[in-house]
């Protein structure tokens, strides 16, 4: 009786919409996850304190959106696709729910410490990515699908950058807190680089019935190869071997022009008519611009954060808004079109990383209002995704089908 009643419950879990694949839950709540702790941040901004959390609100901000926000998408999207890489069924039902509770309490131990031993919240933020790294390994070892082991050594390190914040908090060490944080940004941007380098060209003249582009060997091989020197040299700072700013600037210029390069010949030009599409282009492009900001500002030109925010707004936070739009269509079997205000907000999210990097740049007087502005357009792009894509995200496929 034990193990029908539990093959019952399982059986239950799994017809849940939100249990059958990792985007449902994942893509939701991160992007209403996202709203909140920008709304949390506006305030702050504005000198109204909502929230005490572990480590700060500076540290906190930081935090949450790479391994918050960020690594809830990263979740979401590798745990779908590894189903369709190798062909054996994903994470789902009661273990897929469970991992989300995974995350779902380290956010709210990361907000809400309230007074309990540091290791804990800690503990439990740091178990979230390698529970994720050992599902895609599991099936991707086992289809022997060897071209997305790529992914596991990426995930193993930014576990990594995750230990080194928290070491940095817990040791009031704020340097290796930022060093940690700009590897974790670093490792994102090599994802987009490897998953945009799959899907963008590929989006782009299918949907547009134009010959895809075969790609240049040497030119991926130097996108990709500069792209992870630059993570692997900055892995090296956050351990403390001095490297040069002049390197770190050499390296950042060359993955920045081959990046550059490589989304030239992929068609963005006609895409003009088709938001999803040029959301990703207009999201690309803010790698290259993002590591030319960050070579600048290895030689002191200006602010390394700005180049940060290149990354992580108009790269990362476009991007993931974009991807998660089409895959949430494709996957719940509804046709892959853009939905009413959806370009709006992919709008939003790049006039977002417009102000908040290079005007700041050039304008750094008005910070405050670019700080509010690009956080009020962030919230808004997200809150259209919440209203579009919360009913299907918690309903069964449009076909029938599972998934």
């Amino acid at each position: 009786m034990p193990s029908f009643s539990s093959s019952a419950r399982s059986s239950m879990l799994t017809r849940l919409p939100v249990a059958r694949l990792a985007f449902r839950p994942f893509f939701l709540l991160a992007a209403l996850f996202s709203v909140v702790a920008m709304i949390v941040w506006l305030a702050f901004w504005h000198g109204d304190i909502l929230l005490r959390p572990h480590g700060g609100l500076l540290f906190w901000h930081q935090h949450e959106m790479l391994f918050g926000f960020a690594a809830a998408v990263v979740a979401g999207f590798l745990l779908t696709a590894v189903q369709n890489w190798t062909g054996l069924p994903s994470l789902k039902g009661g273990p897929l729910l469970g991992l989300v509770g995974l995350w779902l309490a380290g956010r709210a131990l990361m907000a809400f410490p309230l007074g309990l031993p540091t290791w804990l919240p800690v503990l439990v933020d740091l178990a979230f990515l390698p529970l994720v790294a050992v599902v895609m390994a599991h099936l991707v070892v086992r289809a022997r699908r060897w071209r997305n082991l790529i992914f596991l050594p990426a995930l193993t390190l930014l576990v990594i950058a995750n230990l080194g914040m928290h070491l940095g908090v817990m040791n009031g060490d704020a340097e290796l807190i930022r060093q940690s944080a700009y590897l974790a940004v670093l490792l994102v941007t090599l994802l987009m680089v490897v998953v945009g380098g799959r899907v963008i060209a590929m989006f782009t003249a299918n949907r547009l019935g134009r010959p895809k582009p075969d790609p240049i060997p040497a030119l991926e091989r130097l996108t990709l190869g500069s792209t992870l020197a630059v993570v692997v040299a900055q892995l090296l700072v956050m351990l403390t071997v001095p490297l040069s700013g002049t390197l770190m600037a050499v390296l950042m210029g060359l993955a920045a022009l081959s990046n550059a390069v490589r989304l030239a010949r992929w068609g963005g030009l006609y895409s003009w008519r088709e938001p999803l599409l040029w959301g990703l282009h207009g999201s690309y492009a803010f790698i290259p611009l993002g590591l030319a900001m960050w070579a600048l500002a290895a030689l002191g030109v200006f602010r390394a954060d700005l180049a940060v925010h290149a990354l992580t707004v108009g790269g990362m936070g476009t991007m993931m808004l974009a991807m998660m739009s089409r895959v949430s269509l494709g996957h719940t079997a509804r046709p892959i079109r853009t939905l009413p205000g959806i370009g709006v907000a992919l709008g939003l999210m790049l006039a977002a990383a417009v102000v908040r990097s290079p005007v700041l740049a050039f304008f750094p007087q008005i910070s405050h209002w670019t700080y509010s502005l690009g956080i009020l357009f962030w919230c808004l792009a997200y809150a259209i995704f919440l209203f579009h894509y919360t009913g299907p995200l918690l309903s069964p496929r449009a076909d029938g089908q599972d998934g």
